[in-house]
């Protein structure tokens, strides 16, 4: 417990140093760096894939596969044209069978994964699933998940799990940071990061050519789809006010960018 106490001081006293600036302007907090956000998701990445894959989850239909593959590509390109250092992320993507999980994200370092169940309970066109992407994409281009890592390690769970982590030199760090980067995807989005990935993911998507109209048909949807309950997309990126018609009013502005890319 002594040690807890010790560790939770430093973390208190970071949190009113460590900032950063998005690419919108706002401050950020940030108590881990985004190259160590991206180490921490690599090896979040590679927990959360492999059971999956083992199951037979992972990239078991070809033909979605391909196509998800080539959205993404076309929206990486815009994503590195944004952030030119992002050449160097091991940009990838993984379709996740799981019909019943309406969910997408995109790690530190460009790992994707989108499921199943949002390209079919959502019937999501190319155009949909570009807006969907280029979202996810946004917030690792606004170094988003390096600030969840720090909120998770602000939280109460994330200084008991890195503070543990921190008692042993044997690896137990690695997974702390691994825990904390796994709870980055899985905490909620705040509203402003929200918005920003919104204004980043819709550009993203008309430079890539796709439909800018599709921002707001898709988030129609995501609206819609009930069942059991909201959708975990919904959980993890909750709707800011009025999402709707700020995209509808962002619209006039992407169209220009997606003629270009259409003419091409």
């Amino acid at each position: 417990m002594k040690n807890f106490r010790i560790f939770v001081v430093p973390v208190l006293c970071l949190s009113l140093l460590a900032c950063a600036v998005s690419p919108t302007g706002r401050r950020q907090l940030m108590l881990v760096s985004e190259e160590q956000a991206i180490s921490a998701s690599k090896q979040a990445y590679v927990d959360m894939i492999r059971p999956l894959a083992e199951q037979g989850k992972v990239d078991n239909d070809p033909k979605l596969t391909q196509r998800i593959n080539r959205i993404t590509d076309r929206l990486i390109v815009e994503a590195i044209k944004f952030r030119p250092a992002t050449k160097d992320w091991q940009w990838s993507v993984k379709v996740i069978d799981e019909p019943e999980v309406v969910n997408a994200w995109c790690m530190a370092g460009g790992r994707m994964a989108i499921y199943t169940g949002l390209i079919q309970k959502l019937k999501a066109t190319d155009d949909e699933i570009a807006q969907v992407m280029g979202h996810e994409i946004s917030h690792a281009l606004a170094n988003h998940t390096a600030e969840r890592m720090s909120v998770a390690m602000a939280s109460s769970i994330g200084v008991m799990a890195v503070g543990m982590a921190s008692e042993n030199k044997n690896g137990l760090a690695i997974a702390g940071a691994a825990l904390a980067a796994k709870l980055a995807i899985e905490l909620p989005n705040s509203r402003t990061s929200e918005a920003e990935a919104d204004r980043i993911g819709i550009e993203l998507a008309a430079k890539a050519g796709y439909n800018p109209h599709a921002a707001v048909s898709l988030w129609q949807k995501m609206a819609r789809v009930g069942g059991g309950g909201p959708p975990e997309f919904l959980s993890t990126h909750p709707a800011p006010k009025n999402r709707e018609q700020t995209l509808k009013a962002l619209i006039p502005q992407m169209m220009p960018y997606y003629k270009k890319a259409i003419s091409q």
